[in-house]
């Protein structure tokens, strides 16, 4: 036999099976990362898209935005007529007010007689403390105001009339000298008031009165007040109707308040004290 020939029995060598073609659709890594190496993922999650950066959104109202470009806003006036459609509201309000002070707080009055000189000159104007009587009852020395104790019929007066009357009296440009009175309380109530020689006794001790500058001699009293009243005296005691002469004693009841200052003419501007 020729040696040329090989035995059909040895095994042959398979050439390599080409590679599968891709499935159409699906991404290659060429489409998924095409440069740099390929972020790990996490076990069992997919990877996540890259967050969104956030942006700022602007809060200015367009009148800070133009204030901060150099934008100008015209601002809006008020003329005179806009005033003068405030003021019956402010007349108003200014009403309101002097009527709650006037009936609560504070009162001017009108000195209109010569019974309290040299303290208080006529035509002196003075302020009346109305709340302080509130808090403890008048004392020896105090300058009241106090209504008439024994009052007269008032005139029958228009409603004009009497808001006139009430204003005027209100801010002190008049006084009737028939209806309010302006004096010192001298004897409270329980004293014993006695004159004798120019010298006031109170319980039978003198009264020291260094607002006195013309002595009356003429002796008064015994005069024993009673309670819940006033005995009071004018510093002119020349010339001053009080309880001395007519008046009587005074009720807590119609004491108005306590002058405690002067405030017109600007010359005599100053504090009122007692004893």
């Amino acid at each position: 036999m020729g040696s040329g020939m090989t035995s059909s029995s040895e095994p042959q060598e398979r050439p390599p099976d080409p590679d599968p073609a891709p499935v159409s659709g699906a991404p290659t890594p060429a489409d998924v990362w095409t440069s740099g190496p390929a972020p790990e993922a996490d076990a069992g999650h997919p990877l996540d898209p890259p967050a969104e950066t956030p942006t700022a959104t602007s809060t200015e109202t367009p009148t800070e935005a133009e204030g901060k470009t150099g934008g100008k806003v015209a601002a809006k006036s008020k003329g005179p007529l806009a005033f003068l459609g405030e003021l019956p509201f402010l007349l108003l309000i200014a009403f309101l007010l002097a009527l709650l002070i006037k009936t609560f707080l504070l009162q001017a009055f009108y000195i209109p007689s010569e019974s309290m000189e040299p303290t208080l000159d006529v035509g002196d104007r003075v302020l009346v403390n109305k709340v302080v009587y509130h808090l403890h009852p008048p004392r020896r020395g105090d300058i009241i105001v106090f209504a008439d104790p024994n009052p007269a019929p008032e005139p029958h007066r228009n409603p004009v009339a009497s808001f006139w009357h009430w204003l005027t009296e209100g801010l002190g440009v008049s006084t009737s000298p028939e209806k309010d009175f302006i004096k010192r309380a001298i004897g409270l109530p329980g004293d014993l008031v006695e004159c004798k020689q120019g010298t006031v006794y109170i319980n039978g001790k003198a009264l020291r009165e260094p607002y006195i500058k013309v002595e009356d001699d003429r002796p008064c009293g015994p005069f024993h007040v009673p309670p819940h009243s006033l005995f009071v005296m004018g510093d002119n005691r020349l010339d001053s109707k009080d309880s001395r002469y007519g008046l009587g004693y005074i009720p807590f009841d119609k004491v108005i308040g306590r002058a405690f200052i002067k405030i017109w003419p600007p010359s005599r501007v100053g504090w009122l004290r007692g004893t």
